[in-house]
């Protein structure tokens, strides 16, 4: 039996659909819109209608972006020749506070995943391929998480990349296995760019 409104209720189920968000912070989370004025609720809403109509996969990298391309790949300090291949967006941004990487980037949005029915076609391998084979590339640097599937994903590319006579390394794992690179600390993440090994 439910304590609230139906649209109470429907509120907090909506939060819970957020990525680690339990019932306990949903009803807070709910509660506290209930209380913004009209004008911060509209601001809020706002928000995410305009991040969702203005936001756009670069073109070159996949990262998300207000611009295409995005400023990573437009920028002419960023050295073109080295790519760090990441399973998300977040990934970029845990990255980019390192400040050590001065080359560009390469989402995947995912990782192989036969168990959960994910296949190289299913994440964006191929457009990584094109993108090597269009450009001077020295160096791949595979920043897959360190779990059973980032893992696979990274000996995968690596396979594929290797006889194209690119250098091909893997970050050092500086990261706890099982962790995720978006809630990595700076220094541990430095340590592992400097750390990468070929593979």
């Amino acid at each position: 039996m439910s304590y609230y409104s139906p649209s109470i209720e429907k509120l907090i189920e909506s939060f819970e659909k957020l990525p680690s968000i339990g019932h306990k912070t949903a009803t807070r989370l709910a509660f506290h819109m209930l209380d913004l004025s009209e004008l911060e609720t509209n601001e809020f809403i706002n928000s995410i209608i305009n991040a969702k109509k203005s936001l756009k996969y670069c073109s070159i990298c996949y990262n998300i972006s207000d611009t295409d391309p995005c400023p990573i790949c437009a920028s002419p300090k960023r050295d073109l020749t080295t790519i760090c291949v990441v399973e998300d967006v977040k990934d970029i941004i845990a990255m980019e506070r390192t400040h050590e990487f001065k080359g560009v980037y390469h989402v995947l949005h995912g990782s192989i995943s036969p168990m959960n029915g994910i296949g190289p076609d299913d994440i964006k391998i191929k457009e990584l391929l094109s993108r090597i084979g269009n450009n001077k590339i020295s160096e791949i640097i595979i920043a897959t998480n360190p779990r059973v599937e980032g893992e696979a994903t990274a000996m995968y590319l690596s396979k594929l990349i290797k006889p194209m006579g690119i250098k091909v390394t893997r970050i050092a794992h500086g990261i706890p296995v099982g962790g995720d690179l978006e809630y990595t600390d700076e220094i541990t993440l430095m340590k592992a760019l400097e750390g990468r090994r070929e593979i």
